[in-house]
């Protein structure tokens, strides 16, 4: 009998592009739960139409233990084993880190440990890299620097702008988080 699916959830902060593409191309995992920082976020409402159950919660006025408390307790009730951020613009606390310690993963768009942090196009762009890319990583307490499980690199153009060079990574981004969490929920 084949084991049951890894139940996933997926953390976002925007449109969910990266949610659709784990979502479509699941391999040994499923999506329990999309739970998102901004409960206008249009991935939400994907995630709805596809019957995948959400949370929604904003940190304003609540503050960021409150949050992240609500936040743990329905990854909880979902089942959850494993959660990946997926345009989750939010810094996770020491504390949900360790909860989780080992089980969070990230995708990041640069060759990491290239660029941690935002404006990453911009920044390779300006130091006239030949190669951008993107990068999945487990998350640690520290900014972009947990463990690389996978990379894929996007040769930067004469013209690119940050943006061209953004659409590009986030095509190869949706290939490869789908393939690294299913590698990941495999091992």
């Amino acid at each position: 009998m084949a084991e049951p699916p890894t139940q996933v959830g997926v953390l976002i902060s925007g449109r969910g592009s990266n949610l659709r593409a784990l979502v479509e191309q699941a391999q040994g995992y499923e999506v329990a739960l999309v739970a998102s920082d901004k409960p206008e976020a249009a991935g939400l409402a994907w995630a709805l139409g596809q019957g995948i159950p959400t949370f929604a919660l904003s940190p304003k006025g609540i503050g960021k233990p409150a949050f992240e408390a609500a936040l743990d307790g329905a990854l909880r009730a979902a089942g959850v084993e494993v959660i990946a951020l997926a345009g989750y613009m939010r810094i996770l606390s020491p504390d949900f880190v360790g909860r989780w310690r080992d089980r969070i993963l990230n995708i990041h768009p640069s060759l990491l440990p290239a660029y941690k942090g935002l404006d990453t196009h911009a920044r390779a762009l300006a130091a006239g890299e030949p190669l951008a890319g993107c990068s999945v990583h487990l998350v640690t307490e520290e900014l972009d620097d947990g463990e690389v499980l996978g990379q894929t690199p996007v040769p930067v153009l004469p013209d690119d702008t940050a943006e061209t060079l953004a659409e590009r990574v986030l095509a190869a981004e949706h290939a490869l988080y789908p393939r690294i969490l299913a590698e990941f929920v495999s091992r």
